[in-house]
């Protein structure tokens, strides 16, 4: 089983922010260790982002079940939790990710051409 990446670790994909009329949208996952729930909305992050952001986004995954203090700083109530920190507006969405147009609907996400 793979590991989610460390806590506060940046995720770079290799040309993020390749496209010059945007930035990168940079999103924050809050996770709660290696549980099944956890690992599903890590592996489905990474899967909506190559489909729809592709070299254009930046994930952090936060563990706080390692680092609990950090969520009173977003606000943190359910796990996992998902926000866009950029572009503005900050945007978020709990759950698995596992429904790929709510996730994408509920950040204002672009979604990739048919």
């Amino acid at each position: 089983m793979s590991k989610p990446p460390p806590t506060l670790s940046l995720v770079p994909k290799q040309d993020a922010g390749a496209n010059p009329m945007h930035e990168p949208y940079q999103l924050r996952l809050y996770v709660a260790g290696e549980t099944p729930k956890s690992l599903a909305a890590i592996a489905n992050l990474q899967a909506l982002c190559e489909t729809h952001l592709p070299g254009c986004y930046l994930i952090e995954v936060v563990d706080l079940a390692k680092n609990p203090e950090l969520a009173a700083g977003d606000q943190i109530i359910a796990l996992p939790t998902l926000i866009r920190r950029r572009p503005p507006p900050l945007k978020r969405i709990i759950g698995s990710l596992s429904d790929t147009d709510k996730v994408l609907d509920g950040l204002e996400l672009p979604k990739a051409p048919v």
